[in-house]
């Protein structure tokens, strides 16, 4: 069945992140804290893995800067975080609400702070890199989604300490899911055939550094715009493809 590993991989973001929710008041923040520092760091090793298997790193490099500044000038992580605040105020307006402020009162900015950076942290995590990719490509065939299937595994664990950390905003990352894997998988089979083995190393590479950017901003040690840097996951292969020989 095509899109049947979007479908597993949307269903173990919501199932782990509704866990998260259940079990999260019962987690010391000392513990959710380290759990997700363990999470940046193998985000970098993983992102480090896959940016030193370039051929020519001048390919990254470029693609990803050419990309970084259009995603700047389009402002796409500003729009996603957008995206992150109107789904805050629908799912829970009454954190929105300033007035009535006292002791024990939430704040409405860190609330509405802590919900975007959920959203927009894994909805980012678990929509770039080469699974996600490969993923699509084997989704669109019709096979058994293997790499989806491992994928969401991954993704629903983090999910749950995601959804214990910063709320239910990590939940609505299982939106971004469907729709980016979704999309995908519906171009599957055409992007298999669009791809060669040059231009998917570089892409991969050019993956590697988002990933090591979100690790990063996981481990708090920058506060790198991460959306901002996706158009460089189309630029490079471009690149590859006009100048690889």
């Amino acid at each position: 069945m095509r899109g049947l590993g979007t479908i597993i991989n949307t269903a173990t973001v919501v199932v782990g992140g509704l866990v998260g929710l259940v079990v999260g008041r019962r987690i010391p923040e000392r513990v959710r804290e380290i759990v997700v520092q363990v999470i940046g760091l193998v985000t970098l090793a993983l992102g480090a893995r896959d940016a030193i298997g370039t051929h020519n790193m001048v390919f990254p490099l470029v693609g990803m800067v050419v990309g970084a500044i259009l995603g700047e000038l389009l402002g796409i992580e500003r729009r996603l975080e957008a995206i992150g605040v109107a789904l805050q105020r629908r799912v829970a307006p009454a954190d929105t609400v300033a007035a009535g402020a006292g002791v024990g009162a939430r704040d409405p900015s860190a609330s509405d702070g802590r919900f975007v950076r959920g959203f927009v942290t894994a909805t980012l995590l678990y929509c770039v890199g080469p699974l996600t990719i490969l993923g699509a490509i084997q989704d669109a065939s019709g096979e058994t989604p293997q790499f989806y299937i491992v994928k969401g595994t991954l993704d629903g664990f983090m999910t749950i300490v995601f959804a214990a950390t910063y709320g239910v905003g990590a939940i609505f990352s299982a939106a971004s899911v469907f729709v980016v894997q979704g999309s995908l998988t519906l171009v599957g089979t055409g992007l298999d055939a669009l791809l060669d083995a040059r231009m998917r190393t570089e892409l991969f590479a050019a993956g590697g550094l988002a990933v090591i950017a979100i690790g990063l901003n996981l481990l708090q040690i920058a506060r790198i715009r991460l959306a901002n840097l996706l158009p460089g996951l189309v630029v490079t292969p471009v690149l590859v493809a006009i100048f690889a020989v």
